[in-house]
């Protein structure tokens, strides 16, 4: 006979990101039943525990994970959803340390593009670079995510710029689950930056995207989402709407990188069109914060970016608070602006930089991480959701925001598998 359960997790703490009134959306002493990789029960540590027991084909005791002396009482780790990071470039070619170590001695942006840098310098490494060596590389980048306890990341195109690349960036980041214990999600971003084929019209690399591009990535089931980026050095409100009318007839969502360096009003274009986030916003000012929060969009802080290019603009965290606007936390990992592959150094960053609270910031990387890739089966320990879990040798949740690199976590669980 089959067991009822096939995994159970008792003795530990968790910090279950429900909106139950307890910080952290602490619950009481609980045990976590997993069966075919979703939680399917939330037991209380009485009899109910004692029978489950009896029922279960791997029983994980938390108060066995953390070394003690025998007369000492048992730690009990912490149990935590596995964070989620939905803003990501990771899948590209090269790198630039080179210009990293140029801008430091003084070059500025505009002499490192004259010498084949920038953006489109990584669209010249990414077209090159063969499916083998972008998967090599990207899974080199996304251990790094995995180690700190992340379980879903988002990946977005963007280096390719053309069919063939934009396509073969795709689906390496699809690929990531069949090497990794992970789920990704796809973002075409195809509209992150003007080709050099395109000699300055952007509205013909518009049109391209729209009747060539996304045409075929949809038909290849390819992306999950279409982003673009919106802003005076990107593509202007009317292109993206562009985008976003394409993206809505194939039946993709949308999000958008707007307001990073400018208030260009792509918060409430990307709004009007029900984005599930809108990603960087430095530059958003506090009246168009009620549009956000009619199409119940996302706010993601991406605090890597602003820290590695000495940004002085702050999101207006306080008025997005105001608003009951769910704010995310995420790495941005990409090359150029935001090297960073690691979240829980990005939660730290968004406390530091942009006051969140850690739990807040740990909000950020579950609960509404979850929301901004559309994802409601995880960010939150609760029945029904898919078992992605983390184990923590901590005293409190806020231990790991406030301590950077000082923490692993004892246990993954993906899908309900130990990993």
């Amino acid at each position: 006979m089959d067991s009822k359960y096939d995994t159970l997790i008792y003795n530990v703490r968790i910090a279950s990101m429900q909106l139950n009134g307890m910080p952290y959306g602490e619950l009481p002493p609980t045990a976590v039943a997993i069966k075919e990789g979703h939680i399917v029960a939330l037991l209380s540590c009485d009899e109910q525990l004692n029978d489950a027991l009896q029922q279960t084909s791997t029983v994980i005791d938390g108060s066995r994970l953390i070394p003690c002396n025998e007369n000492e009482q048992p730690t009990l780790p912490w149990l935590l959803p596995g964070f989620i990071d939905c803003h990501t470039h990771l899948v590209y070619g090269g790198n630039r340390a080179e210009e990293f170590e140029m801008r430091l001695q003084g070059a500025s942006y505009v002499e490192i593009a004259e010498r084949g840098g920038g953006i489109k310098g990584t669209v010249k490494k990414t077209r090159q670079a063969d499916e083998q060596t972008l998967l090599n590389t990207a899974i080199k980048r996304a251990i790094r995510l995995c180690e700190e306890g992340v379980t879903t990341i988002e990946v977005k195109s963007g280096y390719g710029l053309d069919i063939d690349t934009e396509i073969r960036m795709l689906s390496v980041a699809k690929s990531l689950e069949k090497h990794l214990p992970v789920t990704i999600q796809t973002t075409y971003l195809g509209a992150h930056a003007l080709p050099n084929e395109f000699n300055h019209d952007a509205d013909a690399y518009i049109d391209f995207i729209c009747r060539d591009a996304l045409p075929q990535i949809a038909s290849l089931g390819l992306a999950d989402a279409v982003d673009v980026f919106c802003e005076t050095i990107g593509f202007s409100l009317q292109q993206t709407e562009r985008v976003f009318s394409c993206a809505k007839q194939y039946g993709l969502p949308v999000k958008a990188h707007v307001e990073q360096l400018s208030d260009s009003k792509g918060a409430v274009l990307a709004a009007k069109y029900g984005a599930l986030s809108v990603d960087h916003i430095e530059y958003l000012v506090d009246s168009d914060i009620p549009s956000l929060v009619k199409s119940e969009t996302v706010a993601v802080l991406l605090p890597g970016a602003f820290y590695y290019l000495s940004e002085v603009q702050k999101p207006p965290v306080e008025a997005l608070r105001a608003h009951d606007v769910p704010i995310a936390v995420a790495t941005d990992f990409n090359p150029g602006s935001s090297p960073l592959a690691s979240l829980l150094t990005a939660l730290n960053m968004s406390c530091v930089l942009f006051k969140l609270t850690p739990e807040e910031a740990l909000r950020g990387a579950t609960e509404h991480a979850a929301s901004a890739l559309g994802l409601n089966d995880r960010g939150v320990v609760d029945i029904g959701n898919v078992a992605d879990l983390t184990l923590w040798d901590i005293e409190t949740p806020a231990e790991l925001v406030y301590c950077i690199n000082g923490h692993r976590p004892i246990a993954v669980f993906k899908d309900g598998k130990h990993v």
